[in-house]
């Protein structure tokens, strides 16, 4: 009895195929996560191998306090831009048929225009809306002048066109499941208790879809504060949003041996995407007690 316990015991202690199979992606999240987060959050408190707050002090810079707000308004805009885009367009696209042609075209369209961003978007609209861009020139010829083009390459204007372009599918990808979620029944029970339209959307629909939509603004905003390459291929000069400053701080030959003022900047992006993805999560978690089916 004792060794068919032993052996019991063994048994359950033996590796899974199941956890065999996660293996691999805790090695992936290992190395591309979580060593790079021990190496932001460790060296942002370092200075020549010494324990040092001078680092973090540097965030008070006018500086870095600058290109933290032009991040954050940034960042919120398109958010709540492309949220409330997205969100008509998602139930738009959700009253059409489930296995219809409109539908499957637009959800992967906007799957594919969700991940189009970088150097390539970057390019795409100054091709498009540069000073010698396609449309610039066509509106010039047909008598609107559109100026020099300028407008693209500020952070307060042409980023933020160019945000929108993959935060809208962003938002009608992740918005989507949401709008799908309500219940017919929810509807035809307020008729019956003899509400219009506009008091099932007022009382029953928005409070039940209000969590998922703040969920996705939270969503849109940790997308928007965290990228990098698109903001660098059209802002050149100057670094007036948090990433270029990191990536200043570690290209720049003027700031040379401020790598650990980059790398506290970065811990203060990490803190502000955790608060974001806590409050996102915890929404989640509410509106799917009410969408579950």
């Amino acid at each position: 009895m004792a060794d068919r316990a032993r052996t019991g015991a063994l048994r359950g202690i033996r590796p899974s195929g199941a956890l065999a199979g996660v293996v691999p992606f805790f090695a992936y999240t290992t190395v591309f996560l979580l060593i790079p987060t021990l190496v932001v959050v460790i060296g942002a408190f370092l200075s020549g191998g010494r324990p040092t707050l001078g680092n973090v002090r540097a965030l008070t810079q006018p500086a870095v306090i600058s290109a933290t707000q032009h991040s954050v308004v940034l960042s919120a805009v398109t958010a709540l831009g492309g949220a409330v885009i997205g969100a008509v367009l998602a139930y738009a696209v959700s009253t059409a048929r489930v296995d219809g042609v409109l539908r499957r075209f637009v959800a992967s369209l906007c799957g594919v225009l969700a991940q189009f961003g970088g150097v390539a978007l970057a390019f795409a609209f100054l091709a498009s809306f540069g000073a010698t861009g396609f449309l610039t020139t066509w509106l010039a010829k047909v008598g609107v002048d559109t100026g020099p083009g300028l407008w693209l390459y500020e952070w307060d204007k042409g980023l933020m066109l160019v945000y929108l372009y993959f935060q809208i599918p962003l938002m009608l990808i992740v918005f989507l499941p949401a709008v799908e979620g309500l219940r017919p029944q929810w509807r035809e029970a307020t008729e019956t208790l003899g509400g219009s339209t506009w008091v099932y959307w007022r009382r029953v629909a928005a409070p039940i879809l209000f969590p998922s939509f703040v969920g996705a603004t939270l969503l849109l905003f940790t997308n928007a504060f965290s990228a990098y390459a698109t903001a660098a291929a059209l802002v050149s000069q100057g670094s007036p949003l948090l990433p270029l400053a990191i990536g200043n701080t570690l290209t720049s030959e003027v700031i040379l041996g401020q790598e650990n003022i980059g790398k506290a900047m970065a811990l203060e992006m990490v803190v502000v995407v955790a608060v974001a993805m806590t409050l996102y999560a915890v929404l989640d978690r509410r509106a799917s007690k009410w969408l579950a089916p």
